[in-house]
Formats: structure tokens, C-alpha cells, sequence
């Protein structure tokens, strides 16, 4: 099977990102600043080849999506599969309102229980664990529809660090000791069921020379 080259690529910052307020699920759009890092994103990758662009489908990622496709004049397609992780009744709350009010729940989530279930809210809640086999499938599944091609895939903070983790091997209960930062770009291939990692954490597109010069 040819390997296929993907760049993964995290949404924009949204106004709870700034905040530090849980998104998971919650449909949030970009904030001014994402959509200034979204066109920025679009432009350094407007040279780049690429043969599909796809997305989840909740709108931050949208959005950023579709900052690059427009500079290939290409569809973005959208997959659920690829959101986020649903952090249940944790959504919308910040990380402080969460130690208050759920202390336990809080406290497992913080010592990397992989197997903790929040309590649900708007909608179930995932374990890390069930998560992270959705994120890397959902990776896998449109690596395994461009064999030999190049794609683009935006999606969230959660899953990128899944397909950090799975590409180095690193253990899901292991403290997170790398950033993820909104509109970087990430370099991978997947081949033979296995991904690879190339490259991490490409942001030279967000530097404030770069933004400056689509003020």
C-alpha cells in the first residue's frame, strides 16, 4: 500500500480557547484572532500540494478548512468522526469551575485515568480511551482513501494528540509533554496501518510579522 502524507492540522482559536473555557462538543465559531490565523494558515499552505482537505464538522474546524481551501479552489469534506472529545457536562465550563463543582470527576480526569467517564451532559460523555480509538479511526479511515496522495485534515486539540501519541508510541496515561497549538500545522504519513510522524508543531505562518501582514 502506498503511504499516504497527511497534514494534520488543529482549528483556529475561539473565544473559549482564549478563556480557557472546555469546547468538546460545543459548537463554537473562530474568534477574531483564529480567523486571522486561519488565513495565514491558508496562505502558506496555498503552495502545497494537496488532494483532499477534510474536516469535523463542528465549525471551528470548518472554518479553518475552508482558509485553505480556498487557495486550491477544492471542497472541504466533513466527517463527525473527527471532533473533538465529548467532555459531556464539562462543556462550557472553565477548567476552575470544573475543580469546584466535580472534584472526583475532576481529579481522575486530571491523573489521566484513561478509562474515567465524565457525567454526561448535553450529550454522553467519551473516556479518553474510547476517544482515542475514534481519532486514530477516523485518521486511518481517510489516509486509507488517498493511498499514495497528500491531504489536509483539520481537526482539534484531542485529536491531534492522539495521533501524536499513536505515532510515537506513547503511552495514553503518560502526562502530555508536548503543545498543541491552534493552526499548526503537523506532518505524518500513514502506510500499512501505521502512522509516522514527520514533522510537529509548524507555526512560523502564526508569527506576528506573518498576521501583521494581513492587517
Amino acid at each position: 500500500m502506498k503511504h499516504t502524507t497527511i497534514l494534520l492540522i488543529r482549528h483556529g482559536e475561539t473565544a473559549w480557547n482564549a478563556a480557557r473555557r472546555l469546547q468538546g462538543h460545543t459548537d463554537i465559531a473562530l474568534n477574531e484572532e483564529g480567523e486571522r490565523q486561519a488565513e495565514a494558515l491558508g496562505r502558506a499552505l496555498a503552495g502545497e500540494r494537496l488532494d483532499a482537505i477534510i474536516a469535523s464538522d463542528l465549525e471551528r474546524a470548518v472554518q479553518t478548512a475552508h482558509a485553505v481551501a480556498g487557495q486550491h479552489g477544492m471542497p472541504v469534506h466533513t466527517d463527525p468522526g473527527l471532533r473533538e472529545r465529548c467532555y459531556g457536562v464539562f462543556e462550557g465550563m472553565l477548567y476552575a469551575e470544573i475543580a469546584e463543582r466535580y472534584p472526583a470527576d475532576y481529579a481522575l480526569w486530571q491523573a489521566r485515568d484513561v478509562d474515567a467517564v465524565m457525567p454526561g451532559g448535553a450529550r454522553p460523555a467519551e473516556s479518553f480511551r474510547q476517544f482515542y480509538r475514534r481519532a486514530i479511526g477516523g485518521i486511518a479511515h481517510w489516509a486509507g482513501r488517498h493511498p499514495g496522495q497528500t491531504i489536509a485534515v483539520v481537526a482539534h486539540g484531542g485529536v491531534l494528540e492522539c495521533a501524536y501519541r499513536e505515532a510515537v508510541g506513547m503511552t495514553l496515561d503518560s502526562p502530555r509533554d508536548f503543545q498543541v497549538k491552534n493552526a499548526s500545522v503537523n506532518r505524518f504519513t500513514y502506510g500499512d496501518g501505521k502512522l509516522t510522524l514527520a514533522s510537529w508543531g509548524e507555526v512560523d505562518h502564526l508569527s506576528p510579522a506573518a498576521l501583521d501582514e494581513l492587517s
